[in-house]
């Protein structure tokens, strides 16, 4: 049986990529589910052993029929076949759920591994692979594993099985007669095989076309601003047409292809049957078979033999089409993770929050490089200001400092602690980030509150929205705190996002908070919350912030100027006002029209 199941399995694939893709889907992920799948494969062999009976059983029916001086044969070959019928039927049920119970487990454990892989890769995998792209490995990939589980399980404990069964009667009843009949086997193994190359080609152009299917929606749904704004229905439909058109054709490619090997099968069968009948009528073989019920029996086999032929002939080319889904998952799970927790990590000592570069150099591509041989100190409880030109390192300062990146060289402490060497769930307990866009959850206002804390109280969380200015306009939404914002707080304002977020960095209660043009995108009113809000949160915290408007960091303590990966001017913000340089440039080109009109009255 070992044997027999490992050379059909080379025969299903021959190709050694992807036997090995098939024997570590079937160690990892069938064997997990093995006793289902054993209790699926002793019920396929029954199945496979009540069909050779039942065909076998035909020499007995017919010539029980033709025996009427004794009519209990009748009736124990009549008996036979009921509880024949009645097995296989029980086998076929427990075979069904079986498979289906190990296969949908297998799609779940799948779904939650790619997930966990996902979610475990740093924002640089992200940056890199479009979204679309993702989500087709993500649901294309588990299903894929399912199907050529189930398709190799299926071909070898039944299919293959079955056929042997078969065989064995037919060669029982004929033996000459079946070695005619089995030269339709290699008619058929030939033409499969011509399809195979043309399939694989197909299936991976079919994957990308889906793939562009969902980026078009994507896009579609997060810019339907820009899309109604500059009137590119027409340009979008073009896309999505485009895409449609291209995963129809491939697949009535894949149909046309798969629907041949059932014509050629029944051809080949239709000639062996007239063949046989031919053969068996002028008794070229010495008169066999003996008896009708021996020759019925034969032909019966035969026949019956026909469907886990077709089945067997057709596996290969749906396992072609389902493994380019198996390779995008074990792309994905095979992704090698550029940011991992260090092996002796230790949980982030408790301290006062200070933030320290140590000779930071960093970029994000092997050649580019945005911070360069940064020293700097942001000492806690203070507000520290990051100002200068776009593109200068403000944004990835903050992302070296929630670990979204590592440096080049040097390194990122907290209160001495180097971060890189400590748990990222410790690290990220001790901040807070409030962004100038801000994502909020498809969920309800308070739980979107509450993510930052979990185990938080409602009470704390309206007093957290109180603390954000956020609370009276809650109050005013249909369901109060339990009204769904939407996705991304679609139902809400910009203001009104920005507070919740605010919010939930309130809960949070974190020693470090990081702002990132918090307030650029309000009006005057929202802002103005706002920055109370802030005001409330940057108490007795170590607060970085970027900011563009100038005029909300003039409360900061400190105030560092950044350009080109360096600190090029630093100090209190009377100060850096009080001579010219870079700072007082940015603050005179920000106010000088306030500063014509104070002068022309």
């Amino acid at each position: 049986m070992t044997r027999l199941r490992q050379r059909l399995l080379e025969w299903l694939v021959p190709d050694p990529e992807r036997t090995e893709m098939v024997r570590r889907l079937m160690s990892e992920q069938a064997a997990s589910q093995k006793k289902w799948y054993f209790l699926a494969a002793g019920a396929m062999v029954v199945v496979a052993a009540t069909t050779a009976l039942t065909a076998y059983l035909m020499e007995f029916i017919v010539d029980a029929m033709t025996a009427y001086d004794d009519r209990r044969i009748a009736l124990l070959v009549a008996g036979a076949v009921a509880l024949t019928f009645t097995v296989k039927g029980a086998a076929n049920y427990v075979q069904t759920v079986a498979m289906s119970r190990a296969g949908n487990r297998i799609v779940a454990n799948q779904q939650e591994d790619l997930y966990r892989k996902l979610i475990a890769n740093g924002v640089s995998f992200f940056n890199m692979q479009e979204s679309s792209n993702i989500l087709m490995r993500l649901t294309k990939g588990a299903t894929a594993a399912q199907q050529v589980i189930e398709l190799i399980v299926a071909s070898i404990s039944r299919d293959a099985l079955m056929l042997v069964g078969l065989l064995g009667v037919m060669i029982y009843q004929a033996p000459f007669l079946s070695l005619f009949a089995l030269l339709v086997g290699p008619a058929a193994i030939f033409g499969v095989r011509r399809l195979l190359k043309e399939v694989r080609e197909i299936m991976r152009s079919e994957a990308s076309s889906a793939a562009e299917i969902m980026k078009v929606i994507q896009e579609t749904s997060k810019g339907i601003h820009v899309v109604k704004v500059f009137s590119l229905e027409d340009q979008m439909q073009g896309r999505m047409g485009s895409a449609v058109r291209n995963v129809e054709r491939r697949r009535n490619a894949i149909a046309r292809i798969g629907a041949v090997t059932s014509p050629l099968m029944e051809t080949l069968a239709g000639f062996a049957i007239a063949g046989i009948v031919a053969v068996s009528a002028f008794s070229i073989f010495g008169g066999e078979p003996t008896t009708p019920g021996e020759l019925m029996s034969f032909i019966t086999a035969f026949m019956m033999a026909y469907e886990p032929a077709k089945r067997l002939s057709r596996v290969r080319v749906k396992l072609e089409t389902a493994m380019v889904g198996v390779r995008m998952m074990f792309e994905l799970l095979d992704y090698e993770e550029l940011l991992v927790e260090a092996p002796d990590a230790v949980a982030l000592a408790a301290g006062r929050g200070e933030v320290a570069f140590e000779d930071v150099t960093f970029g994000y591509g092997k050649k580019s490089t945005v911070i360069r041989n940064l020293d700097l100190t942001f000492p806690a409880k203070k507000t520290t200001a990051l100002v200068g030109p776009s593109g200068g390192g403000k944004s990835t300062i903050l992302n070296l400092i929630m670990r979204l990146y590592d440096p080049k060289s040097g390194r990122v402490t907290i209160d001495g602690q180097d971060i890189s060497r400590t748990t990222f769930e410790s690290l990220r307990e001790r901040i807070s980030f409030v962004g100038q866009d801000t994502f909020l959850f498809s969920t309800t206002v308070r739980e979107n509150i509450r993510f930052s804390r979990p185990e938080a109280t409602d009470a704390e969380v309206e007093e957290a929205a109180q603390a954000a200015n956020a609370h009276d306009f809650i109050l005013n939404l249909d369901k109060g705190y339990e009204t769904e914002v939407g996705e991304n707080g679609l139902f809400l304002s910009g203001g009104q996002r920005q507070r919740v977020a605010i919010a939930r960095a309130i809960l949070r209660r974190s020693e470090i908070l990081l702002l990132d043009e918090a307030t650029s995108a309000l009006d005057a009113t929202s802002e103005g919350l706002v920055k109370e809000a802030l005001a409330r949160l940057t108490e007795n915290t170590t607060t970085i912030v970027i900011a563009h408007r100038l005029s909300t960091i003039l409360e900061a303590d400190r105030v560092h100027v950044i350009d080109d990966g360096t600190v090029v001017e630093s100090g209190p913000v009377q100060e850096l006002l009080g001579h010219q340089g870079r700072f007082r440039d940015l603050f005179d080109q920000q106010f000088e029209g306030f500063h014509e009109y104070a002068t022309t009255g």
